[in-house]
């Protein structure tokens, strides 16, 4: 099936909506990209506030399970290369911030949610980093999941979103690589006790990055939704199988193996088949009930609460430029 192609009933629901609706369909499906001064219908706009806001919380919660292995890194080389990762991830989060302030919503506001609970952001970030071996497993497995979502939003319906999310993979398209190169350091030329902690890593952490992709199809409440105003251009199915299908000749590769039993080629399809993925796990960590749920939310908080200073002198700096500038 075209990954493009509207879903069904597509037809049926922009022909019971009004005219201003229509019109709005049709330069969707015409391929034109909406800026922020467009019309827009509310729930179009009520959509990419919610998707990019808990993107943009997600990227600034992904600093914390790696932040904490910064003054543990092995050599000053691998501590560069993390501390410029965690870095780009903060820098990510404000691009989202800022194209989801471009649809009326404030900062502060997506903020206030993000600390009352109100607001979601990718369970993976709620699992413990316990080796240096998941620094590797999360660049490999976590932001290669990221670049496979990630993708497809380059050429979304809604143009700043679009815009940030061209730099954000050409970043985490690096971090990919750097976290494999970490695990063929640690698995192709370092100790069986390495290589071991490596596939640890992997039992822990290969179940968690095939949920990053959402609840299957037929479960995922907006994608019908977000695919006709091209929001979404690939379903959660399709993407979470092409990272299974570019996964496994990668951990073959390192010599390991993936966890799951139930996984094979199937020629005849040409993709692998794999195993059931345990969804009550995956609802009860979004639920707020994971291992490092409470964790990571107070940790959040406690930041923002001690960086208070900071945003209040740089606002009474500001009052006092245009203070100048009145007088």
């Amino acid at each position: 099936m075209d990954a493009h192609a509207p879903e069904t009933g597509h037809s049926h629901a922009v022909a019971d909506a009004d005219p201003a609706e229509q019109a709005f369909q049709q330069r969707i499906d015409a391929g034109v990209r909406v800026e922020p001064r467009d019309a827009m219908p509310d729930a179009y706009r009520r959509t990419l506030i919610r998707q990019i806001s808990q993107h943009a919380h997600s990227e600034i919660v992904g600093m914390l399970p790696e932040g904490n292995w910064i003054s543990r890194a092995p050599t000053l080389k691998r501590k560069a290369i993390l501390l410029a990762k965690v870095q780009d991830e903060c820098g990510h989060g404000l691009y989202l911030y800022s194209a989801a302030e471009t649809l009326g919503t404030s900062r502060d506001a997506m903020i206030a949610d993000l600390h009352s609970g109100k607001a979601k952001y990718s369970s993976i970030f709620n699992y413990p980093t316990l080796s240096w071996a998941d620094i590797g497993m999360i660049g490999w497995l976590v932001d290669g999941s990221a670049i496979i979502n990630q993708i497809p939003l380059c050429r979304c319906s809604y143009g700043p979103y679009a815009r940030a999310m061209v730099r954000i993979c050409k970043e985490e398209s690096f971090h990919q690589r750097q976290g494999y190169d970490l695990l063929i350091q640690m698995c192709l030329h370092g100790t069986p006790e390495q290589k071991a902690m490596c596939q640890d890593a992997l039992d822990r952490w290969w179940w968690p990055a095939l949920m990053m992709f959402g609840p299957p199809d037929a479960e995922s409440p907006n994608s019908a939704r977000s695919t006709r105003w091209r929001i979404k251009l690939f379903s959660n199915d399709e993407l979470r199988q092409k990272m299974v299908d570019q996964s496994v000749p990668q951990a073959e590769y390192l010599g390991l193996r993936i966890p799951d039993p139930a996984l094979r080629w199937n020629a005849e399809r040409g993709h692998y088949d794999f195993g059931e993925i345990d969804w009550t796990e995956f609802r009860v960590v979004l639920d707020g009930h994971g291992p490092c749920n409470r964790e990571r939310l107070q940790a959040r908080v406690r930041a923002h609460e001690e960086g208070a200073w900071v945003r209040d002198a740089m606002a009474a700096h500001a009052e006092k430029q245009r203070a100048r500038k009145a007088a």
